[in-house]
C-alpha cells in the first residue's frame, strides 16, 4: 500500500473555488495486492475508489456492487464496506478520502442545501455513487497524472500537485452535481420545491447584481438544467422572471418616491440605465418617466 498525505495548506482549496463545498483531503492511497481484501470498513469521510485495473466485488451496506477496471465509487460517510479481490492478479486501486463543509452562513437555501447534503449522505439516493462513464473519463485521466507526478521530485512538483488536486475537485464536484439532477428529474414535488427556494433566493436578491448562474448554485443545479427547470415550473424564464420583479419593484419607487431614474435603476439591480430604459419601456410601453407623470396624473 502506498500513501500521500496530503499537506494542510490543500486541505480546503475549493470551500469558495466551488459551489459544492468540498475540502479536506485527507490522504490519497493505492494498493494493489492478489491476496489482499478491504475488510469492513466505516468512515466519516467521503471514500472515493478508482479501479485502475483489476475486479472485485463492494458490499456497501445491505448492496452488492461488482467493481472491475476504470470503474470510480463514491461511498459516502458513515457507510459500512468491504471490498473483496476476485482477479487472480490482483486489484490495482487508487482510494481518496475527502469531506464536505457547511456553508449555510454564505446565503445558501437552508432546503436546496439539506436536500444536496441528504443526497451526498446518502438519505435519499442510497449508500454510494457509481459514477458513469461520462461522469468519470476525465477524472481518471488526472487521477493518473496526480499519480504520476507524485513519483518526480523535480522542481515545481508541488504547485503542479496543488494544481491538479483542485481541478480534480471541480471534476468530482460536477460529477455529483450530474448525480445530484439526475436523481431529481422525476420528483415532481421535489423539482417544485427547489423552484420555489430559487423564487425566494430572486425576491430576497434581485436588487443586487444576480445572474442565472447564481441562481442556479443557490439550489445546486447547472444552469441548462436549472432553466429549463425553471420555465417548466413558471412558464417563464429566470432572466424575464427576474427583469418582472425588479420592473415591479421600480415601478412602486416612481409613484411613491422623487427618486431619480438612475437611482431607481441601481437600487432594482440594474448597473446601466439605459438598460433598464430600454428594459422598461418593454415592459410597459412607457419610459420610466412617462410613467411616473402617468401615476401622477391619476392620482391627481
Amino acid at each position: 500500500m502506498e500513501t500521500t498525505t496530503l499537506p494542510k495548506a490543500w486541505e480546503g482549496v475549493l470551500g469558495s473555488a466551488s459551489f459544492i463545498p468540498v475540502t479536506s483531503v485527507k490522504a490519497i492511497e493505492r494498493y494493489h495486492d492478489a491476496e489482499w481484501s478491504k475488510g469492513l470498513s466505516i468512515h466519516e469521510a467521503f471514500e472515493m475508489v478508482y479501479i485502475k485495473s483489476g475486479n472485485g466485488v463492494f458490499e456497501i451496506g445491505e448492496q452488492n456492487v461488482s467493481v472491475g477496471s476504470n470503474d470510480i465509487v463514491i461511498i459516502k460517510p458513515n457507510q459500512s464496506h468491504k471490498l473483496s479481490v476476485e482477479s487472480e492478479d490482483g486489484c490495482d486501486f487508487i482510494v481518496l478520502y475527502f469531506k464536505f463543509i457547511d456553508q449555510t452562513e454564505h446565503t445558501l437555501s437552508e432546503v436546496s442545501l439539506g436536500d444536496f447534503i441528504n443526497f451526498v449522505s446518502g438519505k435519499e439516493s442510497g449508500s454510494f455513487i457509481k459514477l458513469k462513464v461520462s461522469h468519470k473519463n476525465d477524472i481518471i485521466i488526472l487521477l493518473n497524472r496526480i499519480l504520476k507526478e507524485q513519483t518526480n521530485d523535480q522542481l515545481g512538483s508541488d504547485l503542479l500537485n496543488y494544481l491538479m488536486l483542485m481541478e480534480l475537485f471541480v471534476l468530482i464536484s460536477r460529477a455529483l452535481k450530474a448525480e445530484w439532477e439526475n436523481s431529481i428529474k422525476n420528483k415532481s414535488p421535489k423539482i417544485k420545491e427547489l423552484m420555489q427556494s430559487a423564487i425566494q433566493f430572486v425576491h430576497n436578491n434581485f436588487e443586487r447584481e444576480i445572474s442565472i448562474t447564481d441562481i442556479a448554485k443557490y439550489v445546486f443545479l447547472s444552469s441548462s438544467y436549472f432553466t429549463r427547470a425553471f420555465k417548466e415550473n413558471t412558464g417563464l424564464s429566470p432572466m424575464q422572471y427576474l427583469l418582472n420583479i425588479r420592473i415591479k419593484r421600480a415601478c412602486e419607487l416612481l409613484r411613491e418616491t422623487d427618486q431619480k431614474v438612475g437611482e431607481i435603476a441601481l437600487s432594482v439591480g440594474f448597473s446601466n440605465q439605459q438598460r433598464f430604459n430600454d428594459i422598461f419601456k418593454k415592459q410597459t410601453n412607457m419610459t420610466p418617466m412617462q410613467y411616473r407623470n402617468s401615476a401622477k396624473n391619476i392620482h391627481n
